[in-house]
C-alpha cells in the first residue's frame, strides 16, 4: 500500500504546500486547516467567509452558541418606532490589526462599500449610513426587521480604512479579529497570526493556517497522514477510514443547510409546478440518507430544517417518495412511455442535465443516485461535475436545467435574508430560477417590516408552504458537517452556522 503522502502526490496536491504546512508543526504552536473553498479575493464580498471563519475580521452583530444575535463590534443596538432608523454602537476598546481604532466612522465607511458590493446586504433597503458620534446610524425606506442579522453575514465584514484604495477596492484584508494576516496566497492558503491587542480573550494558539483543497480523497489523505490538523468536508467513504484512525477524532454537526436541485421552471419540461412535484416525489429521500450519507435523520422532505423554527413544517420524509402519483402527475401533461421505458411528449424525450460540483464531495454520489431513481420514473438525467460557478453562471445566462448545491438557509442568524436572496422576485443564483409568485412576494414584503413574533412565524410558515408547493428548488437532504481532527488539540467544535472555526477556542493536548 502506498504511503499516504505518496497518494498525495499522486492525487496532484503539490509538494511545496506540504513542506510549508509541515514546517508550521504543533511544537511551534501552529493549527493547519484543509477545507474546499478556495480564496479569490481579500475583498468580503467574494471570500469574506474564509476571513470570518478564521476570525481575522468581525462584524458589527455576532451570534451566541445557540445561534442568537449577541454583541460583535457593536455592543447594541436600537432602532425608532418604525424599524427605519437602527443605532449601533461601537466598543470602544477595539483596534484594527494596524493599531487604528475600530470608530464608529470606520465602520461607517466599511459598511459603505460592503453596501456597494454584491452581498447580503443588498436585500435591505438602505438609503444612508453614517456615524454620529460612537453610534453608525443606518436609515432605511421602509421598515427592516431583520437588518441586524445581516450586519452579521461575511459580507459585512469591518476593515480597517487602510484596506481600502481610493475606488473602494480591498487591496489588504486588516481586520480586528483575534488573528492577524500573517500572508496571504490566493486562491489557496492563508496564514495568520495571534493579535496581541485583541480587545477579548487572548487564544491559545499562536499561529494557524488555511489551505484550500477541492478533492474530498485528498482532504481526508491530509488528515491521515498528519498533514493537516483539522480538516473540514469529508465523503462517507473517508469517514468510515478514517474512523479507524486511532489518532483522529471525528465531528459531525447538523446545520440549516440544505442539499437541493435549483429548477429552471421556466424550461418547457419543468414550468408546471406539477412536473417538478412528479420530479420531487420520484426521489427516495431516505435511501439518499441512509446508503450514500450514512445519515438516515438527513432525508429532507422539506427545504428548512427543525432548528429553523416555524420555517419547518414537520412533514415525514416516510411518505415523500410516491413513483405512482408521480408517473400519473407527468401523464396529465402529455408524457408517455417509450419503447426504451423513457417518457416522451411530441416525440421529444424527457431529458435533462444537473450541474454540480465536487467542493462537496455528497454532492456527484447524490446526483448519480438521483439519474438512477429519476430513470424508474422515465427521465434521462445527464450528470455533469463542473465548479460551482457554473450553476451561478447558468442562471444568469439561462442556460441551466437543474443545479444540485447545498444551500446554507442560516447564513444570517434569520433565515428571511438568504429566503430574500434566493426567492426575490428576480429570483437568486441559488434559488428560484424562472418562477415568480405576486402573493408570496407580498408575504416576503410583510416579513421584512413586521415585528411581532407570532405574526412573523404564520408568515414563515405560509412562505415554506408555498415553496413546497411550487418547488422553485427541491430538497433532497439536510446536511452535516464534518471534520477529522488531531487528537493533539483539544476544544474542538463545530460552528453549525459555519462563521468561525473557532481557533480561538483551540489549545494543544498536554
Amino acid at each position: 500500500m502506498l504511503h499516504p503522502r505518496t497518494l498525495l502526490a499522486a492525487l496532484g496536491l503539490a509538494l511545496l504546500p506540504l513542506a510549508s504546512l509541515a514546517a508550521n508543526s504543533p511544537d511551534q504552536g501552529g493549527v493547519d486547516i484543509v477545507a474546499p473553498w478556495e480564496i479569490t479575493s481579500p475583498d468580503p464580498s467574494k471570500s469574506g467567509h474564509v476571513f470570518a471563519r478564521m476570525q481575522v475580521a468581525e462584524t458589527l452583530v455576532d451570534t451566541d452558541g445557540d445561534g442568537n444575535l449577541a454583541p460583535g463590534l457593536a455592543t447594541s443596538w436600537t432602532q425608532n418606532d418604525d424599524a427605519t432608523i437602527w443605532r449601533f454602537t461601537i466598543r470602544d476598546d477595539a483596534h484594527f490589526h494596524d493599531g487604528t481604532p475600530v470608530t464608529a466612522e470606520a465602520a461607517a465607511t466599511s459598511l459603505e462599500h460592503a453596501l456597494s458590493k454584491p452581498g447580503m446586504l443588498d436585500s435591505a433597503p438602505i438609503t444612508a449610513i453614517e456615524a454620529e458620534g460612537d453610534d453608525v446610524v443606518i436609515r432605511l425606506d421602509s421598515p427592516f426587521a431583520p437588518l441586524p442579522a445581516l450586519l452579521a453575514h461575511s459580507s459585512a465584514l469591518i476593515l480597517a480604512p487602510a484596506a481600502y484604495a481610493e475606488n473602494g477596492e480591498v487591496t489588504a484584508m486588516i481586520g480586528s479579529g483575534p488573528y492577524q494576516v500573517d500572508s496571504l496566497e490566493p486562491p489557496q492558503r492563508l496564514t495568520v497570526t495571534r493579535f496581541d491587542d485583541y480587545w477579548g480573550e487572548a487564544p491559545a494558539i499562536e499561529r494557524a493556517s488555511y489551505l484550500a483543497v477541492s478533492r474530498g480523497e485528498t482532504r481526508a489523505l491530509m488528515a491521515e497522514s498528519g498533514d493537516a490538523d483539522i480538516v473540514f468536508t469529508l465523503d462517507p467513504a473517508s469517514q468510515a477510514r478514517l474512523s479507524r484512525q486511532q489518532d483522529l477524532t471525528l465531528y459531525a454537526e447538523p446545520l440549516p443547510r440544505t442539499i437541493v436541485i435549483k429548477v429552471n421552471a421556466g424550461h418547457p419540461f419543468l414550468n408546471d409546478e406539477r412536473a417538478r412535484q412528479a420530479l420531487s416525489e420520484a426521489i427516495d429521500r431516505t435511501g439518499i440518507a441512509a446508503g450514500l450519507l450514512r445519515a438516515p435523520e438527513a432525508a429532507a422532505p422539506e427545504l428548512f430544517p427543525a432548528s429553523l423554527g416555524a420555517w419547518h413544517l414537520g412533514i415525514s420524509p416516510d411518505n415523500s417518495r410516491d413513483l405512482d402519483q408521480a408517473r400519473e402527475q407527468l401523464a396529465a401533461l402529455g408524457w408517455e412511455t417509450n419503447g426504451n421505458g423513457l417518457l416522451e411528449r411530441d416525440g421529444e424525450p424527457f431529458r435533462l442535465t444537473v450541474r454540480t460540483f465536487s467542493d462537496r464531495p455528497e454532492l456527484p454520489l447524490v446526483a448519480t443516485a438521483l439519474q438512477d431513481q429519476w430513470r424508474e420514473l422515465g427521465v434521462e438525467l445527464e450528470v455533469a461535475v463542473g465548479n460551482a460557478s457554473e450553476i451561478p453562471s447558468g442562471h444568469r445566462d439561462g442556460s441551466l436545467e437543474l443545479g444540485m448545491a447545498a444551500r446554507n438557509y442560516g447564513l444570517v442568524p434569520d433565515p428571511l435574508g438568504t429566503v430574500l436572496d434566493d426567492f426575490g422576485p428576480e429570483g437568486g443564483d441559488w434559488g428560484a430560477m424562472g418562477w415568480s409568485d405576486t402573493e408570496f412576494d407580498q408575504w416576503l414584503n410583510q416579513l421584512r417590516s413586521e415585528t411581532n413574533p407570532d405574526e412573523r412565524a404564520n408568515l414563515e410558515t405560509r412562505v415554506a408552504t408555498r415553496l413546497h408547493e411550487a418547488l422553485p428548488v427541491i430538497p433532497v437532504a439536510w446536511y452535516q458537517q464534518t471534520a477529522a481532527v488531531s487528537d493533539e488539540l483539544e476544544g474542538f467544535s463545530i460552528d453549525p452556522l459555519e462563521r468561525s472555526y473557532r481557533i480561538d477556542e483551540l489549545r494543544w493536548a498536554e
